[in-house]
């Protein structure tokens, strides 16, 4: 089973947004990995490259602790790109620790 974890708004900030993360949505992921779900992806609302490290080693991180339970990171994209990305991996069962910037 494949469970999404949706985070709707972040600060502007990457600093900002990396402890905003770090303080309210870690701990919702750590649940969910600790259950029953085989994969995790997480839904990162759109934002600037200069974000990119921090959510790519967010990806790679929670991928490495949770081995061989699955982690990635999803960031923007309209609802159907979103939504198609959630369709491929959940059919990709080799892809963890990524994060995928999608467009719209």
């Amino acid at each position: 089973m494949q469970a999404e974890l949706r985070i709707d708004s972040l600060p502007e900030s990457p600093l900002d947004a990396a402890s905003a993360f770090h303080r309210e949505c870690v701990e919702k992921a750590h649940r969910v990995l600790g259950g029953d779900a085989e994969s995790l992806v997480i839904v990162l609302p759109a934002a600037p490259s200069d974000h990119d490290d921090w959510r790519r080693a967010m990806a790679r991180d929670l991928g490495r602790k949770y081995a061989p339970k699955r982690v990635n990171l999803l960031g923007g994209g309209e609802a159907g790109a979103v939504d198609a990305m959630l369709a491929y991996l959940g059919a990709a069962p080799g892809i963890t620790g990524q994060y995928l910037a999608l467009h719209d």
